[in-house]
């Protein structure tokens, strides 16, 4: 059986991360989801703390932070045998065409624009949570 997943946000605008976890919570998801605020900050959790082998992660990652941004972060994580399986959802505001196939080429799961618009962007999240349980998600390897 696949493990509930931890759902990590990392987000440098807490707006957008607590409109995120309030509309994951509205959409029925009882996942533990965790806050990281810059790039570094979610290396750190992955590369220095180590999760422990078995642990099930979802990231959604934006791209513009400070630090570290997104794209540097989905790089290291890919290139890391023990978190490449790791699903990452691009979460941002960023539609630059170029951005978007170079997430892709670096190995994210799905790119997401967030809507300005808060309705829009409050329904574009209730609709990722309503996703998420039907998501088969790997447990972390052991390194």
């Amino acid at each position: 059986m696949t493990p509930t997943p931890t759902i990590l946000i990392v987000d440098d605008d807490e707006g957008h991360a607590i409109l995120i976890r309030e509309n994951l919570e509205a959409a029925g998801l009882s996942n533990r989801i965790r806050h990281f605020r810059d790039g570094q900050a979610i290396l750190d959790f992955f590369f220095k703390d180590r999760p422990a082998p078995g642990d099930a992660f979802l990231l959604l990652l934006d791209i513009r932070m400070p630090k570290v941004d997104g794209i540097e972060v989905l790089r290291r994580i890919k290139a890391d045998p023990n978190l490449r399986k790791l699903p990452v959802i691009m979460l941002t505001t960023t539609d630059d065409s170029r951005e978007i196939v170079r997430c892709h080429e670096l190995g994210c799961s799905v790119y997401m624009q967030k809507p300005v618009d808060y309705d829009r962007f409050s329904e574009a999240i209730r609709r990722l949570g309503g996703f998420v349980p039907f998501l088969q998600i790997p447990r972390l390897s052991a390194g």
